[in-house]
């Protein structure tokens, strides 16, 4: 019984997605809420890119919640017993939903500003780290307060690490990185939606070797979401997702990761993004120590630009080649992820 809800929430966020696609991107386009591109991108990103309808990712937000929502009452329904024995199982799967549609709330506001002020910046990063850690903090609290305080990250050889209160900030500033680094992801047609597809499904598997059936439900219908939205916004794209879907997205590789006590595996199958994000991080150093060194206007880059999937576009790589090659990426490491985590739960 419960494959079926699995699989049947998967399809109907699919569908309601791409569904969604074929009244939401005339919406968008009529209101007038097209993406406006940076300079500093590449050259034809302007040119061909510019006014293309973007916060699509609503489309998949409100598919994966109702999915998820419907789900989860089907679940009740079946025998789970929400006020007892599956009580922290619930807590941990609603939590995360809800931090979110949180993150994703906050990308809406960063791109309505963006609208409303036809350029590429909205929120400020203080603003925006200021509001994230506000999350992040809630979440947290939601889960202590609900008894659910385990502040140790196990690794795949046995080692376990007890941070007490330690745990908090430095998972925090964890959960920063990831939801920043997947929102990076999102910078050529359909490349967010095809990677975090393939970390949804690794993942799937993941929170199925620990039992956790509402983890599970939510990277079923997270990846039935990406999917449909995927119809959209493959090369060349109709509709972009904005900050509005990279966000909530980000909010959903983070619930899964620690919903499950994974953090080294959100890692590891989210390999993708760690390294987009590393690739802006690297780049900036190099760049900054380099012209201090060398006492100029002008310091070294060590790719012709970042994150690193423009270095490629660069490079004369398609959208489609890139996308491919990165989900393939992401594939061996949601593998490799899937295989630590046979070592760290048991089937």
């Amino acid at each position: 019984m419960n494959v079926w809800i699995y699989f049947g929430s998967f399809l109907a966020a699919f569908a309601l997605t791409w569904l969604a696609g074929f009244w939401l991107i005339p919406l968008l386009h009529k209101l007038k809420y097209g993406q406006t591109i940076l300079d500093i991108g590449p050259k034809w990103h302007k040119e061909k890119k510019e006014g293309t309808p973007t916060m699509g990712g609503i489309s998949f937000i409100i598919a994966v919640t109702v999915c998820f929502t419907a789900g989860m009452i089907i679940f009740g329904k079946t025998g789970v017993d929400f006020a007892g024995a599956d009580k922290a199982e619930f807590i941990r799967a609603v939590s995360g939903m809800i931090m979110a549609l949180l993150f994703g709330a906050m990308g809406f506001l960063d791109d309505f500003i963006k609208i409303k002020k036809k350029h590429n910046e909205g929120l400020t990063w203080i603003q925006k780290v200021i509001i994230q850690v506000l999350i992040i903090a809630a979440y947290f609290t939601t889960l202590y307060i609900s008894g659910i305080s385990r502040t140790v990250i196990t690794f795949p050889w046995g080692a376990q690490w007890d941070l007490g209160l330690f745990y908090y900030p430095l998972v925090g500033v964890l959960i920063l990185y990831m939801v920043n680094a997947v929102n990076l992801t999102d910078g050529i047609d359909g490349l967010c939606s095809s990677v975090t597809t393939v970390y949804m499904i690794a993942f799937s598997v993941i929170v199925a070797f620990c039992g956790m059936f509402g983890l599970k439900l939510m990277a079923y219908c997270a990846a039935g979401g990406c999917i449909g939205f995927l119809t959209w916004n493959a090369p060349p794209a109709k509709v972009f997702m904005g900050d509005t879907g990279s966000m909530f997205l980000g909010g959903m590789v983070c619930a899964l990761g620690l919903g499950c006590n994974a953090e080294f595996l959100m890692v590891t199958a989210g390999m993708v993004y760690v390294l987009e994000a590393l690739s802006v991080v690297i780049q900036s150093t190099v760049f900054k120590i380099t012209r201090k060194l060398n006492h100029t206007k002008e310091g070294k880059r060590l790719f012709k630009m970042t994150p690193i999937h423009h270095h490629f576009e660069l490079s004369n790589w398609s959208e489609i080649k890139i996308d491919s090659v990165f989900s393939v990426v992401g594939l061996l490491f949601g593998a490799l992820a899937i295989f630590f985590a046979k070592t760290m739960f048991s089937v």
